[in-house]
């Protein structure tokens, strides 16, 4: 599928173990935005295990799902739909029966994935939204888990898939979460991939798994409510999952954070987990909202598109929405980097992707009460729908925007995020947000004068130098905001009129 070029919006029905889904982005780009998702939790693979059949009260949730899923492919304007199914369906002895079913459904051909081509979608996702991954990416469906090591930005393997999806082992077991947990051992024994992987980090994808972390945010308040590069530390997800694994389904269902139709296989699910933590001694467990559907949708990309920064692209579709003049990043970012040379304040090349964009998104608070702005600013950024950063990034970011609106000031919604961020990415914030400040002052939010002039500092000075035709333009207001970005960074802060 690879070198193809959707336009329009793209969708994708995954006819999945334990749900179906019908996901819609607003076309096949490097940062897909979500316009619509919908997903019926059917069963398919629940009786697989016991019957090598696909549940017959899921066959018809399911292809009531894709009925409705196929007439809303005209009403949303689809341009594009995929339809894709996955273990339960290649595993089972009716499996070419019900794809019949559906494709009379669909009026095409539907994709039946193999076990190592999930793996490798699921990796390509995961990938895809977090470009630096490195350690295993596991993504556990309702009647298998796939797994597939990763490193600086493409797979070390072709993957593996194992039968080890709550529906399946829960069938396996009888219930027993004591039978379960023994098939689990006894299955993830023989794999080299967590040998080889020993202290990495297991990059997660699942319904099941997105509860749990769900479970581990709300009991640190955590008010960045994004899954996606969401950080647990090891110790703390296999702790979560033995409580879950004890509790009974009148228990976890007063759990505000669990899907009412997830509960029984929860503890199934939270028990691979922590098998799985224990056997590669996982540092950390990151959460990734990507997984087989952005695989599928990267795999329709062209190579160009492939090769964009997910983070940028994601950035600059939310300015041409919200910000007056989108091109504003285009002047900013070269304007501030004299700031963040080596003799000043520094930085590293990541450091250097996040200043452009929050270059990019700098005036996306615009509309908005002045009063409001530099908590608006912060939390659209918090909240985005852009992948490609993890959340110190994203607070960074933020942070930078509202110094921007505000100033010196603190933030008071950072709350206990505090130490997502050390005192130089604090620092680094400031100035950056200082610098945007002083230059929609000097440009008066307009585009084009900006670039005509230029921010010259020594060990001493940060000099504003503006050609002789705008003099007139160094009012009060830009004095007093170059002066407090000369304070920053420990500089007296001067003009002077050039040609």
């Amino acid at each position: 599928m690879n070198g193809r070029k959707t336009a329009g919006r793209f969708g994708i029905v995954d006819l999945g173990s334990n749900s179906v889904r019908l996901v819609v982005y607003a076309a096949a780009v490097r940062n897909p935005v979500l316009v619509f998702n919908e997903k019926v939790l059917c069963g398919l693979g629940r009786t697989l295990a016991s019957t090598g059949r696909l549940d017959p009260k899921g066959i018809e949730r399911a292809l009531a799902a894709l009925t409705r899923f196929v007439a809303l492919r005209e009403q949303i304007g689809i341009s594009r739909l995929v339809v894709a199914a996955t273990a339960a369906v290649r595993d089972a002895e009716d499996g070419q029966e019900f794809l019949a079913r559906a494709e009379k459904i669909c009026g095409f051909k539907i994709i039946l994935v193999s076990g190592t081509e999930e793996a490798r979608l699921s990796a390509q996702g995961v990938l895809s939204g977090i470009p630096g991954a490195d350690g295993i990416v596991g993504d556990l469906g309702g009647a298998s888990l796939e797994l597939v090591g990763v490193s600086g930005g493409t797979r070390l393997d072709e993957g593996m898939t194992l039968p080890l999806g709550p529906l399946r082992i829960m069938d396996m077991a009888n219930g027993s979460l004591v039978a379960a947990e023994a098939i689990v051992d006894k299955t993830l024994k023989g794999v080299d991939l967590l040998k080889e992987s020993q202290g990495k980090r297991l990059y997660v994808v699942g319904g099941v798994w997105r509860n749990l972390a769900r479970i581990h945010m709300a009991q640190r308040n955590y008010p960045i409510h994004v899954l996606h590069e969401y950080v647990i530390p090891a110790r703390d997800a296999s702790d979560i999952a033995k409580v879950i694994e004890k509790l009974g389904p009148k228990t976890l269902a007063q759990i505000p954070d669990i899907s009412e139709r997830r509960i029984d296989t929860l503890p199934f699910g939270a028990l691979v987990l922590e098998r799985l933590i224990a056997a590669m001694k996982a540092k950390e467990i990151v959460v990734s909202a990507y997984g087989l559907r952005e695989g599928l949708l990267f795999d329709n990309l062209g190579k160009r598109e492939q090769a964009k920064d997910p983070l940028i692209e994601g950035a600059r579709d939310l300015a041409m929405r919200l910000a007056r003049f989108p091109e504003h990043g285009a002047e900013l970012t070269p304007w501030t980097a004299p700031l963040f040379a080596d003799d000043v304040v520094g930085e590293t090349p990541a450091e250097a992707r996040l200043r452009h964009a929050a270059c990019i998104l700098a005036d996306i608070g615009w509309y908005v009460h002045p009063d409001y702005r530099a908590h608006h600013s912060m939390t659209q950024i918090l909240f985005a729908p852009f992948s490609g950063v993890d959340h110190a990034g994203r607070l960074l970011i933020a942070r930078t925007l509202y110094h921007r609106h505000e100033g010196k000031g603190e933030p008071e919604m950072i709350g206990n995020l505090v130490g997502l961020l050390n005192e130089n990415e604090n620092h680094r914030a400031l100035v950056l947000g200082l610098a945007l400040r002083l230059a929609f002052t000097l440009c008066a939010a307009t585009t084009g004068m900006l670039p005509k002039t230029r921010l010259e500092i020594t060990k001493s000075t940060i000099t504003l130098i503006v050609p002789r035709r705008y003099e007139s333009l160094l009012g009060e207001v830009v004095t007093k905001r170059l002066g407090a970005l000369a304070r920053a960074i420990d500089r007296k802060g001067e003009t002077r009129v050039g040609r």
